[in-house]
């Protein structure tokens, strides 16, 4: 029993190091069975979609494999990899991911969100939706995780705030006078209030991050995927994009604030105990308006920084929106004949952010004042020091590894076997294997990061339409979305973890609302996002640009 306990105590520190040794043994058979360049790319996408679920390797070490691989197997040079690391979808997530953090060190975010709170209002069912309101808008432009932890600390403040003046709690009294003080933490539940606001920050980051491209990495990949797979197709544009995924982005959200309300809140049922348990009063209302007003206080007046980075933004998005806007010429025709994609717009507002001085007291310099004039030259707008800080750039190199990963498996023809493989899934219904993708997508993510799920699932998602003849982005565009739907454990994002870390919520009661939450979102996305999506792309045809499978090779 000894030799037993140790071998589990090993199995439990080490299982990793184990896992990372075992699952490459277990793929051999693929290459020694058949060494062909498409089981090749099969290997090692299987290795490192391995690694990727489990996370027995990091997941931006994992995604550096094709680099070293690729050459080694015969399926890509080493230029060929490194090149498609930098495809222009990803420089333009770099840049948006620059553009979110000026945002952050401008300090913009948390005025906008107390901003928001205080308009809509304070009673709890208010409050709940002006932070789900506030959070869903702020995660179309930065980070989801960015998002959520700028709502956290707003929402304890509040609830602290109120349970100081004895209305409300936060955590189910206990009484356990025999443990300490920090198991007493861990033990401590939240009350189904808590766990409303707390969660419902993580979700509505999740969802609001769908509208824009440059809301979640999983958009970023879709949008490199299609262009890497279809090169000779239009691309996706920011502003078609965000025009068609906000309503399906919006009523999600919408409805599924209705069900945690219903759910955690007693709306609809005025007498039931949850209801009762978030009736404050015009005292509780009148506190958690004071809290929002001191934090305002303590922000002062807009600042000239904020200003400039809000007209940034502004700026970014109509260019964006302006580039190809179909009913009249786009900006970029009337300066140049070469293609301007979305990633040039995002850099020119970086260079601009860089330029801006955060203070504009330059212009105190020949003034009279001592006290106006500037000690010492002011930083722009944004920092490298802060960007080197806050870049996440394992990030950039999972969606980079799935550019190479799509570029491997059309020159191997790898996407082409895994087709052959599923047998008669593709005499099924265009509809119902679209169903099928998002279900497997959104399931996957549960598990593990949505882009990298977004890197496997979507190269399959395009075979299929080439090979049953259909738009690809019929497929591809909700799978892209379902890749975003993870609600259901902690670890499935990292908005998720950081909502259920301070309130103390339990796996399994995130697991029985995010059940619920994402059979909504299946449900609204199977109708509306292809049919909104067909006013966009013609669904009714087979692009030209689909049917020129580019089948070079990079040996």
């Amino acid at each position: 029993m000894g030799v037993w306990k140790d071998f589990l105590f090993a199995s439990k520190i080490y299982w990793r190091a184990v896992f990372t040794i075992v699952w490459p043994l277990i793929l051999l058979p693929i290459l020694i069975i058949d060494y062909s360049v498409h089981k090749r790319c099969l290997f090692v996408v299987l290795l490192m979609a391995g690694y990727w679920i489990t996370e027995a390797v990091h997941i931006a070490v994992t995604s550096l494999f094709p680099i070293v691989l690729f050459p080694i197997f015969n399926l890509m040079d080493t230029d060929a990899v490194c090149k498609s690391y930098m495809k222009e979808a990803n420089m333009m997530f770099i840049a948006g991911l620059i553009m979110a953090i000026a945002v952050e060190y401008s300090h913009l975010h948390e005025r906008l969100a107390l901003l928001m709170i205080k308009i809509v209002g304070c009673s709890p069912k208010k409050l709940h939706i002006g932070m789900v309101a506030i959070t869903a808008f702020i995660s179309l432009w930065i980070s989801n995780t960015a998002a959520v932890a700028i709502m956290i600390p707003i929402i304890t403040s509040i609830l602290t705030s109120l349970e100081a003046q004895g209305i409300g709690t936060m955590f189910e009294p206990m009484e356990e006078p025999y443990v300490s003080q920090v198991q007493l933490d861990d033990m401590r539940k939240p009350t189904r209030a808590t766990m409303c606001y707390y969660i419902s920050a993580a979700y509505s980051a999740s969802i609001g991050g769908m509208g824009t491209l440059i809301g979640t990495g999983t958009n970023l990949a879709f949008k490199g995927l299609v262009e890497t797979t279809f090169s000779e197709g239009p691309g996706i544009d920011f502003g078609r994009f965000m025009l068609i995924t906000i309503p399906v982005a919006l009523l999600i959200l919408i409805v599924s604030t209705l069900i945690l309300q219903i759910w955690y809140l007693g709306l609809f049922r005025p007498k039931s105990k949850d209801a009762q348990s978030i009736n404050v009063g015009e005292e509780g209302t009148t506190i958690a308006k004071g809290v929002i007003s001191d934090k305002l206080k303590e922000l002062g007046p807009m600042t000239f920084h904020e200003i400039a980075v809000l007209l940034c933004f502004i700026l970014a998005v109509c260019l964006w929106i302006f580039r190809e806007p179909q009913s009249f010429p786009g900006w970029p025709e009337m300066i140049t004949d070469l293609k301007v994609k979305d990633g040039t717009i995002g850099m020119i507002v970086v260079l601009i952010m860089f330029c801006i001085p955060a203070k504009p007291n330059f212009i105190h310099v020949f003034g009279e004042d001592e006290e106006k004039k500037p000690k010492e030259a002011s930083t722009g707008l944004v920092t490298w020091r802060f960007i080197h800080k806050k870049l996440p750039w394992g990030l950039i190199f999972l969606i980079g590894s799935g550019f190479a990963i799509a570029d491997a498996a059309r020159a191997s023809n790898m996407n082409d076997y895994i087709i052959s493989l599923l047998g008669n899934t593709q005499k099924l219904h265009p509809y119902l294997i679209m169903m099928m993708g998002c279900i497997v997508a959104s399931i996957l993510t549960q598990l593990t990061s949505n882009v990298a799920i977004a890197n496997i699932t979507l190269p399959i998602m395009a075979q299929l339409s080439k090979n049953i003849k259909i738009h690809p982005l019929y497929f591809m565009y909700p799978t892209s979305l379902a890749c975003s739907f993870a609600y259901m454990l902690p670890v499935s994002t990292p908005p998720n973890a950081i909502a259920a870390t301070p309130c103390n919520m339990r796996t399994i009661q995130m697991v029985i609302v995010g059940s619920f939450i994402l059979i909504i979102s299946w449900l609204i996305l199977f109708a509306t996002a292809p049919f909104l999506a067909g006013l966009v792309w013609d669904f009714n045809k087979f692009p030209e640009w689909a049917k020129k499978a580019d089948n070079a090779t990079f040996r």
